[in-house]
């Protein structure tokens, strides 16, 4: 796959992995305040969201299909490209449709950046060497993740805080930093990501697109052998449900607490800079998790208890109360996803790695967007506080998803991944290392 070594696949993963994310921090402190700054209310800000989800929930597996069969870097560098595309009409849009579009853009950007750059670094350090192991980058990753996000969000609080600049309003300024970050990103991508592709030119994409379907097929006939896969991608349901509290609850609680969105935004970009690096921490906690109880016990026990932290959002009076709780939340979020992700991984094979992590991301779409829909519109017709408690409560019902993994692990605990050359079993080998981080918004 690759002439780079070990050192140099995880090197280059790393870097691409913190610009992929650094442009999302960003947005994190104005994202949804903006929206309402031009004039769309809760609930047409949920309908809105909503678009993305429906289109990753189509183009999803398609999408994840071409990148086995053409290759991981093409439709890399379509992806960022549609990212820079979509933060640029969100600087300008002034209208429910437009951001509409905007959210449209991110699904598309959503679908294809799905797994490819993960699967692209798994792949090519076994390449580089079969006995290498991948599991330290994932969960370097996952605190590069959180240090590219800290520093975004820190970066657009503080832009803010500086006030509007000329006709620039304060919430806009750091969409505009975040297009120059993506703009720098995608550069990084064309020098840095080297693959030996399956295919090319236009002939090849043709056999691609054709051959994409069959990949596809593939990866959704391991759901139906492998009850632990299933179990473990329908986790996403609940989980994209329950994310809507603190992606998009969360910056209206805070501004309703304090009573100023400007102050918000501005309490906001620190907050959420400290709330990533906690989720770092998490993240490095992911070893000692996996000696004390073994991954999927401790990813159930910590589904309950981020939808605990959930709560203390919705109900702490006070922005330092909120804003403890929201610190908690990221931290076990920050542990659960490199648990999550490595249950996945030890599930396939590699040639169809992209598909299935493909599999996941999609099922957390229809739970993102119904999320979006049902709690915007319960915060508008109740309070912020109630649809907080609404989505934690579906958020901790995910942990049972997890039981399939933990009886499979103790009933066949020598048995490996499935794969579509084979039938596979259930087992999930819980007690190695596994640590890594996932999608985040």
């Amino acid at each position: 796959m690759s002439t780079l070594s070990v050192r140099q696949v995880r090197r280059r993963f790393l870097v691409l992995h913190g610009l992929r994310w650094l442009p999302t921090g960003l947005m994190v402190p104005v994202m949804i305040l903006l929206m309402q700054e031009r004039g769309l209310t809760l609930s047409q800000i949920g309908l809105v969201t909503v678009a993305q989800g429906l289109v990753v929930l189509a183009l999803e597996l398609p999408t994840g299909g071409l990148a086995d069969a053409l290759g991981r870097r093409p439709v890399l560098v379509v992806a960022w490209l549609v990212n820079l595309g979509s933060l640029t009409l969100f600087a300008v849009a002034d209208s429910f449709a437009l951001f509409f579009l905007v959210w449209a853009l991110q699904g598309v950007f959503r679908a294809l950046d799905s797994g490819p750059m993960e699967a692209w670094y798994v792949d090519a350090t076994l390449a580089a060497d079969p006995d290498a192991r991948y599991e330290p980058g994932l969960g370097h990753a996952g605190t590069v993740v959180g240090v590219a996000m800290g520093a975004g969000a820190l970066l657009g609080g503080a832009l803010v805080a500086l006030g509007p600049i000329g006709p620039v309003s304060a919430l806009t300024v750091p969409v505009l930093f975040a297009i120059t970050l993506q703009a720098a990103a995608l550069v990084a991508l064309l020098v840095l990501l080297r693959e030996v592709r399956p295919a090319r030119g236009a002939g090849a994409l043709r056999a691609s697109v054709v051959e994409a379907p069959r990949m596809v097929g593939q990866a959704l006939g391991l759901l139906r052998r492998s009850r632990v896969l299933l179990a473990l991608v329908c986790v996403e349901l609940f989980w994209g449900f329950g994310m809507v509290t603190f992606e998009s609850l969360l910056p209206v609680r805070l501004a309703e607490v304090v009573g100023d969105p400007d102050r918000a935004a501005a309490l906001l970009g620190p907050a959420s800079s400290a709330a990533w690096l906690a989720g770092a921490a998490g993240a490095a906690l992911t070893p000692l998790l996996l000696r004390w109880l073994g991954a999927a016990p401790s990813a159930a026990l910590l589904r309950i208890v981020q939808g605990a932290t959930i709560v203390g959002m919705g109900l702490l009076a006070g922005p330092v109360g909120v804003l403890v709780a929201y610190l908690a939340c990221y931290t076990v979020h920050g542990a659960s996803n490199p648990l999550h992700m490595g249950l996945l991984h030890r599930q396939v094979d590699g040639p169809y790695r992209t598909s299935v992590l493909s599999l996941n991301s999609m099922m957390g779409q229809p739970g993102f967007a119904a999320g979006a829909i049902v709690l915007t519109a319960l915060a508008d017709a109740v309070s912020v506080s109630v649809a907080m408690l609404v989505g934690a409560v579906v958020l901790a019902l995910a942990a049972p998803l997890y039981l399939p993994a933990w009886r499979a692990r103790h009933r066949a605990p020598a048995a490996g991944p499935v794969s579509g050359a084979r039938a596979g079993s259930d087992c999930v080998p819980d007690a190695a290392p596994v640590s890594g981080t996932r999608r985040g918004a």
